[in-house]
């Protein structure tokens, strides 16, 4: 199949990319639907989460792409919710390309959203190849090829089901290691997953990514049965999960604040607050209240990993609107108490700035119960 203005398909593509949480899905979603838009593409994206106030959404939304926000579960137990999102965004932009980011803690997509959507809306939906993504030091962690922090048995057990599933394994951030650490790892990734294709991109280098998103945007998936899943040890796994998600209200009187150095204290604060907890993923997005939509980003992927600026803003801001996203192998009250000893401790060291907590929602998410699971392509379930 092509994919181009020029040689419409009757039906939409929809490209799933999963993976971890702090694989770098966000970033890669937002390089994908660029490349697909300097193609004369139409393309709304579909963002997912457990909770609600999402920093992916407005990051995308602040690069100016149309994105639909699918809150309080994934996309597995809210099946309906994703079609009509996708039916939202089909009446404002009538995209010829959805793609969607599903919550990192998921895994069982295949059966539970590819085969499902092909079953039922095959005649609206063509479906890509399954992406997962991975942060190679993690994964050279889990996988025994160096040493470092890492999850629980359970957890690592989510980690491991989303991998089994993929149709594609891609290893993002490939310049954070050398090549002979990217053989080693491709090598062991290709013993325990002999099914799927391997491949090392770099968003921030440019690297493997025009390979990798045409194979998104025409490649077909595989027709395999839908692999076997414990659900009450994928349920324990999530629920050694704590979830944080809260808004603050930030201001300074006069010339403003300085947006870096308050997201990087906050972020070292947070993450001093947490040892030894192994931390998931720690993303904050800072949105001022005057200006024409620019935002300030940070990410924290690794607990012994340094707090990482992606956007900044060159001016200081007066006031703005913080989100804070926050997921670790902790209680959520401990990720609560966390950011509540940040807060406290990053106002002592700017002492002219305000903060306002405006939303606050911390828990461990529930059981997984899928809308659909279907364990074979619908061709070949009779």
């Amino acid at each position: 199949m092509s994919l181009s203005p020029a040689n419409p398909v009757s039906r939409a593509r929809y490209i799933m990319i999963g993976g971890f949480l702090g694989a770098g899905k966000t970033t890669a979603i937002a390089s994908l639907a660029l490349y697909l838009k300097n193609k004369g593409l139409r393309v709304g994206l579909i963002t997912n989460d457990q909770g609600s106030e999402l920093v992916d959404t407005a990051m995308l939304r602040a690069k100016g792409f149309s994105t639909e926000e699918i809150p309080g579960g994934c996309f597995c137990c809210r099946f309906n919710s994703l079609v009509d999102a996708a039916a939202k965004l089909t009446d404002t932009v009538a995209p010829d390309v959805f793609i969607a980011e599903p919550v990192g803690s998921c895994t069982d997509l295949i059966a539970t959203v590819t085969y499902p959507l092909r079953r039922i809306y095959g005649e609206r939906f063509d479906v890509a190849p399954l992406s997962v993504l991975i942060d190679p030091i993690r994964a050279e962690r889990i996988f025994g090829l160096t040493e470092g922090g890492k999850f629980s048995e359970k957890v690592l057990y989510i980690y491991r089901k989303q991998l089994e599933e993929a149709d594609l394994i891609i290893i993002a951030k490939s310049d954070l290691i050398d090549t002979q650490r990217i053989d080693t790892l491709t090598q062991r990734l290709a013993a325990e997953f002999p099914h799927a294709q391997i491949r090392h991109v770099s968003v921030r280098a440019g690297l493997g990514l025009n390979e990798w998103f045409e194979e998104m945007a025409t490649g077909t998936p595989s027709r395999r049965a839908a692999m076997a899943v414990d659900y009450e040890t994928y349920a324990e796994g999530e629920a050694l999960l704590g979830w944080l998600n809260a808004t603050l209200q930030l201001s300074q009187a006069g010339d403003g604040f300085d947006s870096d150095a308050v997201l990087e204290s906050l972020a070292t604060e947070i993450q001093q607050q947490l040892v030894p907890a192994e931390i998931a993923h720690l993303k904050m997005t800072l949105s001022p209240d005057a200006g024409l939509g620019d935002i300030a980003v940070i990410n924290l992927v690794r607990s012994d990993f340094v707090p990482e600026l992606s956007l900044r803003l060159e001016e200081p801001v007066p006031s703005a609107q913080l989100i804070v996203n926050l997921r670790a192998e902790a209680s959520p009250e401990t990720l609560s108490e966390a950011l509540e000893k940040a807060v406290a401790a990053t106002a002592g060291k700017f002492p002219l700035l305000r903060t306002h907590l405006e939303h606050l929602e911390h828990f461990r998410p529930g059981k997984p119960e899928p809308t659909h699971r279907d364990l074979l392509p619908a061709s070949t379930a009779h």
